[in-house]
């Protein structure tokens, strides 16, 4: 499904020169009466594993800056203010609670996490952003968001530790940082100015940081993409691990 139009050479390359960075508690079922002799040992209690009410991790701060609407929330947590290696694990709300997928190893920018993103300064922004818009140089996985396919999204050069950077943005999924939510993350619309950088990302991983985005595997952006639901309102809550349990 093919929502946006690719746009002109000219956005793709001033994107590539800044862009990235640039419900009720369940309980135990009853169990019929059965008749017992009176020398057999009780049955114990079983207790049912009840999934958290709140994303595990993030503190009220963190907590109260995520959608009440959200049902579907990646969680980007960094090894250290610092470090440009993290984890990602989707979650997904049910009437349980939230319910975690699998953990997958990432990376973000070079120098780590910041509470003000500048442009340039080679820090991923921390919060909690709307995800609505995704695009890549491969045709769509099978996603349900808006998706833009088309030679903008061509990633060249080499990243921090020599790495190529070729394919990177094979798949990507804008994060709603200094952008305009509904429209290609090709597009340039800075709310905050540009001063205040854009183009954050999730990205396919070049095995190496990146300049402001998030980056995974190839086969994991893939499924990310597949399982994001606009009706389930999904979130990105990044940030070091400290930041996101204020």
């Amino acid at each position: 499904m093919i929502t946006h139009k690719p746009r002109v050479a000219l956005l793709a390359a001033s994107l590539l020169l800044t862009g990235c960075g640039g419900g009720a508690v369940a309980t135990p079922d009853q169990e019929p009466a059965v008749t017992r002799p009176t020398t057999s040992t009780p049955i114990p209690e079983v207790a049912l594993e009840v999934a958290p009410r709140q994303l595990p991790g993030l503190g009220p701060k963190t907590w109260a800056k995520v959608p009440s609407e959200a049902r579907q929330a990646v969680v980007v947590t960094g090894r250290g203010r610092n470090s440009s290696q993290s984890t990602v694990v989707l979650y997904e709300r049910s009437d349980i609670g939230w319910e975690a997928g699998d953990s997958w190893p990432a990376h973000n920018a070079l120098r780590g996490w910041t509470d003000h993103h500048r442009a340039g300064d080679l820090r991923s922004p921390i919060g909690v952003f709307t995800l609505t818009d995704a695009g890549g140089l491969l045709r769509d996985p099978g996603t349900r968001l808006p998706y833009d396919h088309g030679s903008g999204f061509t990633a060249t050069g080499t990243g921090f530790e020599g790495e190529p950077l070729a394919g990177s943005f094979d798949y990507v999924i804008a994060i709603n940082y200094n952008r305009k939510p509904g429209t290609t993350p090709l597009d340039w619309t800075r709310p905050l100015g540009t001063g205040r950088g854009g183009g954050i990302w999730l990205h396919v991983d070049h095995d190496g940081p990146t300049q402001g985005c998030v980056s995974i595997a190839r086969e994991h952006m893939k499924e990310l993409l597949v399982a994001l639901d606009p009706d389930r309102h999904p979130v990105v809550v990044m940030g070091d691990a400290k930041s996101l349990a204020r």
